[in-house]
């Protein structure tokens, strides 16, 4: 797939990406444009973003081998899913399907030996959100779903903003519903579809509040990542 690699800079990159809330939004990773960050051999692929340096940020981020991050603070919150390869920091190694939640005011300096990749949500927790989350999703129970062929593993849940896996089976087909509070995807394997499209590995889509549509998968499944009544919630600003 066609990528960009862009040499970092503190100031080349953009500040408003994906930014109207009330907009649909796709981004395919065979799109995918990588721009630097602050420390050496780690990339963003920007997916939302509102900011510059400090950002309400939704990203695809990139460790080359032996970068680091040093020792900060994130205000308001870190949410992490590790794709691939092992993110580290001084409490723990996270291999591929760790889901962390550091909360507002938490501190660390990540680094990966190895090299990984990450999908980092920033400054997007809600008030009172405050617990620290390690989860091994390859470790974790899945649940039935609502229909036959759908499996759901709880991730993470406050004041009605819920986080979750959802693995399909081929040729699985969810009921036409609605979204008051929005829903974002992440594509992790597989192809997604609805009606507006197909969203292969790595594809990204944010559907606005009240927004409508019939999910369903053809023969490969998908496994997603997905997290549903944040678009319009409060949240802490940078």
């Amino acid at each position: 797939m066609p990528i960009t690699s862009i040499a970092p800079s503190p100031l080349h990159f953009p500040h408003a990406v994906n930014s109207d809330l009330e907009q649909r939004a796709v981004m395919h990773a065979r799109e995918a444009t990588w721009w630097g960050s602050p420390a050496a051999g780690i990339e963003r692929r920007m997916l939302d973003r509102v900011g510059a340096e400090v950002a309400r940020a939704t990203s695809v981020v990139r460790y080359a081998a032996g970068s680091r991050f040093e020792t900060h603070v994130h205000g308001g919150g870190e949410e992490i899913l590790v794709l691939e390869g092992t993110f580290s920091d001084e409490l723990g190694d996270y291999p591929a399907g760790s889901y962390l939640r550091n909360p507002p005011g938490s501190s660390h300096a990540p680094f990966s030996a190895d090299g990984c990749l990450l999908l980092v949500k920033l400054w997007q927790f809600g008030p009172g959100d405050n617990e620290t989350v390690r989860i091994d999703t390859r470790q974790t129970p899945w649940r039935q779903g609502l229909v036959p062929g759908l499996s759901v593993m709880p991730l993470h849940e406050h004041h009605g903003i819920s986080t979750a896996l959802v693995r399909w089976a081929p040729n699985t087909r969810f009921n036409t519903h609605r979204h008051p509070g929005g829903e974002e995807i992440f594509v992790l394997d597989g192809v997604f579809r609805d009606e507006h499209g197909s969203y292969p590995r790595h594809s990204w889509l944010r559907s606005p509040r009240w927004s409508q549509h019939t999910p369903f998968t053809a023969e490969e499944g998908a496994l997603i990542y997905v997290k549903v009544g944040h678009l319009g919630a409060p949240m802490l600003t940078p």
